[in-house]
């Protein structure tokens, strides 16, 4: 079945984040000491760097990425309404991205900046033993602005899903308060990703505040939540989470995840895949079928069965995007597949 794009009626989720394309390509080992590139790392590079870099790659292959966005296009891919909104340039990964997303079947109305800078791109250098050493230009997405927020889509959207590295700039932190406004007066729910643990180390006060006052749903890893509540233990920000937002999705990667809202709690156990290749963007897909079944009615532990199952699929492959369709999944869980 093909995704539900979102372009007319209702959308059950809508994303906002960083709009990055990977630029991927295979290298040995020693490229990268050339490179002085630290193995397996995720770097920030400003333009030059990034350029520099990109002449020394081998032959490369662009996919669209970025968390949220490969949140929405696994929404879409589980026959979801998905939605998404990020900031791109008028250039060549600009168009790439916007290609990619529209054909995942996500409602994408972003108009691309005609000046500054180019788009995000993350370099991938894939070294024989499967890891994956990234150097990331963050470029156009980090001037996502409140006038590039689409109050349409936000009022059409069950959901409003932040990705929380938007939280690094002002202009983008201030679109994102302008989404949760609108979505809380159209009686919408909000939902944040708090995306890294670094990122929640260094704005802990506003993600709490936001967490206690305007946040229904939460997704979080162990690292995460922990860092949000400054505790050693899982179970001890368990208790913390529990107190001060409407339900919390918390994944601990082979441990499972937990799904918590009030007195009730769901253990979920994790999908062991058919094979371990790469686990680039499990949190993000096991996001999207939890939103998928989320906004179908499933109940929750039904809901957190579903993104494991997405996640499972995705570590079976490498990259971020399914590369088949994820709605046997959905149809699975619902009891219409086998």
């Amino acid at each position: 079945m093909e995704p539900v794009a979102a372009e007319s009626g209702g959308v059950d989720v809508l994303g906002i984040g960083n709009a990055i394309v990977d630029v991927v390509a295979y290298a040995e080992d020693r490229l990268l000491e050339q490179l002085d590139l630290v193995k397996g790392a995720m770097t920030l590079v400003d333009e030059s760097r990034c350029e520099f870099l990109y002449r020394r790659m081998g032959p490369a292959h662009e996919v669209s990425g970025g968390s949220c966005a490969n949140t929405m296009a696994a929404l879409a891919s589980l026959g979801g309404r998905a939605a998404y909104i990020g900031r791109v340039r008028d250039d060549q990964l600009g168009e790439v991205f916007g290609h990619d997303i529209r054909a995942a079947g996500v409602t994408f109305r972003s108009r691309p900046s005609t000046e500054g800078p180019s788009t995000a791109r993350c370099l991938v250098f894939v070294t024989p033993d499967a890891q994956r050493t990234m150097a990331t230009y963050l470029g156009a997405c980090v001037e996502l602005a409140p006038e590039d927020v689409d109050p349409e889509l936000v009022r059409a959207a069950e959901i409003t899903y932040l990705e929380g590295y938007l939280w690094d700039r002002p202009e983008a932190k201030a679109a994102c308060r302008k989404a949760a406004a609108i979505c809380h007066r159209a009686g919408r729910k909000l939902a944040l990703t708090l995306s890294d643990p670094f990122c929640v180390d260094r704005w802990r006060g506003e993600f709490r505040e936001l967490v206690t006052r305007e946040v229904d749903i939460l997704f979080a890893n162990e690292a995460e939540i922990t860092s949000l509540y400054e505790v050693a233990d899982f179970d001890r920000a368990l208790q913390e989470v529990r107190r001060h937002v409407h339900f919390a999705v918390l994944t601990r990667g082979a441990r499972g995840s937990v799904v918590v809202r009030g007195e009730e709690v769901h253990v979920i156990d994790a999908v062991p895949p058919d094979r371990l290749l790469d686990t680039t963007g499990a949190g993000d897909l096991y996001a999207a079928g939890f939103l998928r079944g989320f906004t179908a009615g499933l109940d929750l532990g039904t809901c957190g069965r579903l993104g494991s199952l997405c996640a499972a699929e995705i570590i079976a492959q490498y990259g971020a995007r399914a590369e088949r369709p994820l709605r046997p999944l959905f149809d699975r869980v619902n009891g219409a597949g086998p």
